[in-house]
Order: C-alpha cells, then structure tokens, then sequence
C-alpha cells in the first residue's frame, strides 16, 4: 500500500472493456511501459480486456465515463456529450491526483473528457488516435479534433489518421501497429478446399464491411465456387439490429457462420484458407496485419490505412472498398491462383514481421511517452529489450 501510494504512474484512460483492435494496441502499450513504470488503466467497465491488462502488469481501475459513440456525431449529441463529461470531470480529476499520474496517456479520442482531467490536474498529456473519420460534417469533425490541443503529444497509428485530423494531424507522431506474432504458425492447406474457407474477424459493423463480405461469399457461390464465410466478432451493444440484417442477408445458408467473439484470433485464421478485410472505415487495421503473420492470403478494401499495409499483388489483394462484386473477384483471384497465393502470403508474413513487429511499436511508444515523463526507475535491470526497426 505504502509504494502504491508512493510512486507515481502513467494512467492510461480507454473507452472500452472489450478486446477488439484498438483494445488489444492498449495491452501491447501496458507491455511496453509496464517493466519501468507503475501502469494503471481505467475503464468504463470491466469486461475480458480487464484480465488481459492485468496478466501485462497494470493495475486496472474502472471509472464509468461518457464514451464517444455514433449516438453522439451530431451537433446536438455532442452537446449531449459535453454535459455527460461535465458530471464526470470530478471524478476522473480525483483519479489522477490519487494515482499521482505523471503522464496521461488517454487512447483514442472517444473519450475527450480526460485530456480536459488532465490540464484540470496539471498532468501531461499524450493522446493515441486509432480513428480516421473522415465522413462525417465538417463541424463535428473540428469538435472531434479540438480536445487535442489539451494533449501535449498526439500519436497516430497512420498516415490516414493523421489526414483525418486535419491541423491537429500535422503535429501528430505516427507510431504503426505493433502486433504480436502467433505462438505458433499453422501451414495453410496445399488446396484451399472443398470447400474454400474464408474468415473475416472483427465485430459486426456496417464500419467492418460485414454485409458486404455476406453478399461476396454468396455471390461466389452463385459463380460456382465451394465456398464458406465464418464471421468472427460480436455487435456493440445497441447494434443488435445490424446483426439481424446479417442474419437475414444470409438467408439462412449454411455457408455463412455467426462464431461469435474469440478471445485469440489465431484459431481462427488457422482454419481458414483467406482472410478478407472488407471495411469500408479502417485507420490502420490489426486483423490485415495478423492473418500476415498467420501466413494467411488476404484479401483487404483500399480504405484509408490498409492501403498502407496490403500493396496489391505483392503481399496481398486491394479491391475498392463498399463493392460486393470486386470483393469476389478478389477472392476468386486467389482461388484461381493458389500457388500464387501460397508465395504472396509468405511474403506477407515477412513484410508484416518487419514493418508492424511488436518491439518496434515498444520501443517507440516509450519514447513518446519518456519525452513527457522520464521514469523514474528506468535502468538495463529492467528496461525492456527492444530491436532496430
């Protein structure tokens, strides 16, 4: 109790319990600060992101706290917004006195109320944007930008990102991905079928192209292919309605599979012979990087921050995003070339090892966040190994 009380710690404020992309970017963050500093986590609730922080070294804490949603793009849900962050701001200000914050670290900008904590407490700030919302109306975009100027550092996880913030961008420190590699690879099958096996993870979003990947399948079935869809992922709650559209748009076919949320994605490309990455809104996406490293072919959308992973025909296939049709073909490229598909995966998962390697994103996730805050413990004893890039 009395070291708890003694030594200060970088709090890390994140918008969701669950353990999607962004979700699993923050274990890999408490990985990196955890063997110098004291690292807490706050989270709205608790839910399977809680022992996944824990097992990384951090001390989680849940404080709910308005969290930016859909519900909330609109000028006058973002005023909604501000008065839900106004009865919260007391409560997040006495967090960071109590953990005597010396770095806050707030991930993702669905949750401006803490940048506003922090200049109340007079911690500095670094924000980590995983969004690129690009779509939405001028003015909602500008309110999304402006806590940033309370953060004193701004890392992004792509160029698109950073172009989506617009000024705020230009200042922003790109940090890619860094995502571990499966404990153990399993080779893909010498002939993808029957019936070909191809996988989408992530939740059920119209974001994650999920109806445009149902409408692919069934359109390669019509053409003749034995082909099967498994969807990995759950809804956010309130979305319910997007999954029973899923539902119905599958017309009952056995070929398409609702598994539901995984904990580990790699059982999952391990019994699949594509991975597609069909979304039509992506700032960097993990799911593309991981089937790589799982020596999977994949099939991605050219939106936004894929087209900074998958380079078309090289280590992967682009097709435009929102486009069932091209999407099939993607797939059906593949499938007609499955020798060539096998070669282009294997030069995915070295390309995918070098640029988007964990280690890399430690080492210079530290680096921003030393920069507000050396710490103070540092030492070779127990700083964490780190690789050229």
């Amino acid at each position: 109790m009395g070291e708890r009380q003694t030594r200060s710690a970088v709090v890390l404020a994140h918008p969701s319990p669950d353990l999607y992309g962004s979700d699993r970017m923050l274990v890999e963050s408490v990985r990196a600060l955890a063997p110098q500093r004291r690292v807490v986590v706050t989270l709205p609730a608790d839910g399977p992101l809680s022992q996944a922080l824990r097992d990384a070294g951090a001390e989680v804490v849940v404080l709910p706290v308005p969290v930016l949603r859909k519900a909330f793009m609109s000028p006058l849900g973002l005023v909604r917004l501000s008065f839900a962050t106004a009865r919260s701001l007391p409560r997040a200000r006495r967090l960071l006195r109590r953990e005597r914050a010396a770095v806050l670290y707030v991930n993702t900008v669905t949750i401006p109320l803490w940048l506003v904590a922090a200049r109340l407490a007079r911690v500095p700030a670094l924000c980590h944007v995983h969004e690129a919302e690009d779509g939405v109306p001028g003015p909602v975009r500008a309110a999304l930008s402006a806590p940033l100027r309370l953060a004193r550092t701004v890392v992004v996880n792509s160029r698109a990102s950073a172009a989506a913030l617009g000024g705020a961008g230009r200042r922003a420190q790109i940090v890619y991905n860094g995502v571990e590699e499966p404990p153990a690879t399993v080779p893909p099958r010498a002939e993808p079928g029957p019936p070909a096996r191809i996988v989408l993870v992530g939740r059920l979003s119209p974001r994650k192209g999920s109806d445009v990947a149902v409408k692919a399948v069934r359109l390669l079935r019509e053409r003749g292919y034995d082909a099967n869809l498994t969807l990995i992922g759950s809804v956010f709650p309130g979305y319910e309605w997007f999954e029973e559209e899923l539902r119905s748009l599958a017309g009952g076919d056995e070929g398409v599979v609702f598994a539901g949320f995984r904990a580990s994605v790699w059982e999952s490309f391990a019994e699949a012979d594509i991975a597609i990455v069909p979304s039509r809104v992506e700032p960097f996406g993990n799911v593309a990087v991981e089937a790589m490293l799982a020596g999977r072919p994949v099939v991605a959308s050219a939106a936004q921050g894929l087209v900074e992973i998958v380079a078309d025909g090289e280590n992967g296939v682009l097709v435009p995003p929102d486009d069932p049709a091209a999407l099939a073909d993607g797939i059906a490229r593949l499938l007609d070339d499955w020798d060539g598909a096998l070669a282009m995966a294997k030069r995915a998962r070295d390309d995918a090892a070098r640029r988007f390697g964990k280690d890399r994103y430690h080492r210079e996730l530290r680096d921003a966040v030393g920069r507000l805050a050396p710490p103070a413990n540092a030492s070779p004893a127990n700083a964490t190994p780190s690789t050229p890039s």
